[in-house]
């Protein structure tokens, strides 16, 4: 089982995601656990403040080191942790290769940014790994968070039913996925190729195979190229 602990100043933003689809298969199968904390129960402020002005001067406010410190040495205590995350910006882009090695550990621990930043000194001692989602900002490291959480889960053996459908997905082998099409075989006067009705698996293979490739050489020709590297 992965276990998963997220600490967040606005926990209400984390609940019901880990509470639907995938990510609740996996917990109810046992397969991953998702804990959230809420960091202003770890505030030594009488207000339960978790931010203040950054020192030099700028606009917005910075999470302060006390409580994500506290929360992380009274989890450390319980739990040994494989990576401590930090979701920002500033950092390289989360990948399936990403999430592919984080699906064989057992215990991670994410710490969701907000406001305008963290202290540095929160990134310089307890963070381990750092992960971006794009180049955009967000309010906050939330979103960001739960897209890892689910990228991880839905790589367990045994979360998704059919295996098959997360070793085959975009990414997985540095190319798009190709067109998917179901039944009807027309609507609307449009078909589905005939090929992928031919029952003969070889060339459904072949076909799917070149759509990847075209597919990904005209949209991510970044990636494409990586493909052709690793071939």
């Amino acid at each position: 089982m992965i276990r998963f602990d997220l600490l967040s100043a606005v926990p209400d933003l984390l609940h019901s995601p880990l509470n639907h689809s995938i990510i609740k298969i996996a917990r109810e199968k046992g397969y991953a656990q998702t804990e959230v904390h809420n960091l202003r129960d770890y505030s030594a402020d009488k207000h339960k403040k978790v931010d203040d002005y950054p020192f030099g001067g700028g606009a917005g406010m910075v999470l302060t080191p006390q409580p994500v410190f506290d929360c992380h040495d009274a989890l450390a205590a319980q739990h040994r942790y494989d990576e401590v995350i930090f979701m920002t910006p500033d950092a390289p882009v989360f990948t399936q290769a990403d999430a592919n090695r984080l699906s064989l550990k057992s215990n991670i621990m994410i710490l969701c940014g907000h406001y305008k930043g963290v202290d540095q000194r929160i990134r310089d001692e307890i963070i381990t790994a750092e992960y971006s989602i794009g180049d955009y900002v967000l309010s906050g490291g939330e979103l960001p968070a739960l897209v890892v959480v689910d990228a991880v889960v839905r790589l367990i053996p045994g979360v998704i039913g059919d295996a098959e459908s997360a070793l085959s997905d975009s990414f997985m082998d540095d190319l798009l996925d190709a067109p998917q099409y179901t039944r009807p075989a027309e609507f609307r006067g449009l078909e589905v190729p005939e090929v992928l009705r031919s029952g003969d698996h070889k060339k459904i293979r072949e076909w799917r195979k070149r759509l990847s490739e075209e597919k990904t050489k005209s949209i991510r020709p970044d990636l494409y190229d990586i493909y052709l590297n690793n071939q």
